[in-house]
């Protein structure tokens, strides 16, 4: 039996720490906060709750899987799921609307030729098609695997773009999101879409490679999932399945550095001076300098710094939210997720990707059909949701910003809830400022996933530190952001560590 100390209880930290100690290791796990679940959080005010974090499950396979191996109580014992239907209505800047089927590939394609018209259900369905390949090509490195020392492999994009020929000029083929919406949808709402998924993981669909097609995928594919009371019920049973299996919690107890002795992790030291010795050290937050003195923490020994899904772009972007507290009931065919798609799409993301702030901004307007989240029937919960620049690149604790970009979303938000603003008891602000003071994500930036292509910009630091004992787990680590990522990250640091430098994964 080891002692394992794990910094951090984020989801990845928290998937990690059950699975080691079924595995009869004895398992602690020191937060600087005084609450578990990382960026999955809640606020509540008069009967109403918000999730601040993510607020929808996609691949709910990976955290069936954590239950599964963790215990006999399966998932669905433990939290209601159910799928959200329609996954999405999309609401265009030309006024169209579609509203678009969970996990139904026919049933989106025909939702589209219905509204769009012009064979866009035939051109999203082919690139799902491609999409499906880069998939297939990329699944078991990417997800399912330790990042192998040979990372150069995820560096070829598995995009299976379309050749466009040229007069007198050589063929092209789209490598980046940007260019799949110009040179293979070809209609700009689908363009549009596309975007929007990108951005909705935190990624510059300018320059994010081609791979990120996987996104949608997944998406359409195995469907979108709303936990009953929220997502931080999910993260509720996570650490109650923690708790369950004797993992131990010392909150309000920030690690500052991680000891090294005789080559190897051999602990942790803390804010104020102590020192927990542990045979093993999960990292289950944003790996910093000077976290382990005189290294540098990147993957599997490589010694070259680890190149993060910065290039290309010069902010990783946080979320802003308005949590709306609303009299009057919500309507029976309202849509739980609708994205309400600008005007310039462009111009948004050269803000956001620039450091500053969008005038018209993507906006994700959260309507769940949920009494957990409102005092009765004749009150309904709102969540607006926006990817923005990090603090620091904006000042989001100056007050008028604050309140002019909450108001740009509410006018936005107002197309797809009519006389929403008239029935505001509350709106509540959270900003990146928020997020990094509550989880010391550095501007509040919120890790996307880890893509294949571009070679390797898009890939995050492997679990497999060059400080042998040492471990990274969660969204900033492989394989990325995300709530299934985390848990696919925490799964992979266990095997790790049970199974020694021979682990490959999930058969």
């Amino acid at each position: 039996m080891a002692r394992i100390a794990v910094i951090g209880a984020g989801m990845g930290a928290m998937a990690a720490a059950a699975r080691l100690a079924v595995a009869g290791h004895r398992v602690t796990v020191y937060e600087r906060s005084e609450t578990f679940g990382g960026s999955v959080g809640r606020y509540a005010r008069d009967g109403f709750a918000f999730d601040t974090g993510p607020t929808l499950l996609h691949l709910p396979a990976v955290y069936r899987d954590l239950f599964v191996k963790t215990g006999k109580e399966p998932l669905e014992r433990c939290v209601t799921m159910t799928q959200v239907d329609p996954a999405s209505r999309h609401v265009f800047a030309d006024g169209t609307a579609v509203s678009l089927p969970n996990a139904s590939r026919a049933g989106v394609v025909d939702a589209l030729d219905a509204a769009l018209g012009g064979g866009a259900g035939a051109a999203w369905g082919a690139f799902l098609d491609r999409a499906r390949d880069a998939w297939d090509r990329s699944r078991r490195p990417l997800l399912e695997e330790p990042l192998r020392p040979d990372r150069q492999v995820l560096g070829r994009d598995p995009y299976p773009a379309l050749q466009r020929r040229r007069l007198l000029r050589p063929a092209r083929q789209a490598g980046t999101v940007a260019e799949i919406g110009a040179w293979e949808l070809a209609d700009p709402r689908l363009a549009a879409l596309l975007d929007g998924y990108a951005l909705s993981y935190g990624l510059d669909p300018r320059h994010a490679p081609a791979a990120a097609a996987l996104l949608p995928y997944m998406e359409e594919t195995f469907g979108s999932w709303y936990v009953e009371g929220g997502i931080r019920a999910l993260a509720q049973a996570v650490y109650e399945r923690c708790l369950a299996r004797r993992v131990e919690f010392v909150l309000g107890h920030e690690a500052v550095r991680v000891v090294e002795k005789d080559g190897r992790a051999a602990g942790v030291e803390f804010v104020d001076g102590t020192v927990a010795q542990a045979d093993h050290v999960v990292l289950g937050a944003r790996p910093r300098p000077g976290l382990v003195p005189g290294r540098e923490l990147w993957p599997d020994g490589g010694g070259e710094p680890h190149p993060g899904p910065a290039r290309g772009r010069s902010v990783e972007p946080g979320r802003f939210l308005v949590m709306l507290s609303l009299s009057g009931a919500r309507p029976s065919d309202a849509v739980h997720r609708t994205v309400v798609h600008p005007a310039d799409g462009a111009a948004e993301q050269e803000a956001v990707f620039a450091g500053r702030v969008a005038d018209r901004p993507t906006v994700t307007v959260l309507r769940p059909d949920d009494p957990a989240t409102r005092p009765d029937d004749a009150h309904e919960a709102v969540t607006l949701m926006a990817t923005v620049a990090p603090h620091g690149a904006v000042d989001w604790r100056d007050p008028a910003t604050r309140a002019r970009f909450a108001d740009t979303l509410i006018e936005a938000a107002g197309a797809v809830v009519p006389g929403m603003r008239e029935r505001i008891l509350h709106a509540e602000v959270r900003t990146p400022a928020e997020t990094a003071a509550d989880t010391g994500a550095e501007g509040g930036s919120v890790p996307g996933p880890a893509l294949a292509g571009a070679q390797g910009a898009y890939l995050r630091p492997g679990n497999r530190t060059d400080l042998p004992g040492l471990y990274l787990a969660g969204g900033w680590s492989h394989p990325g952001g995300g709530l299934a990522h985390a848990g696919m990250s925490g799964a992979l640091v266990a095997g790790l560590i049970v199974e020694g430098d021979g682990f490959r994964g999930s058969q």
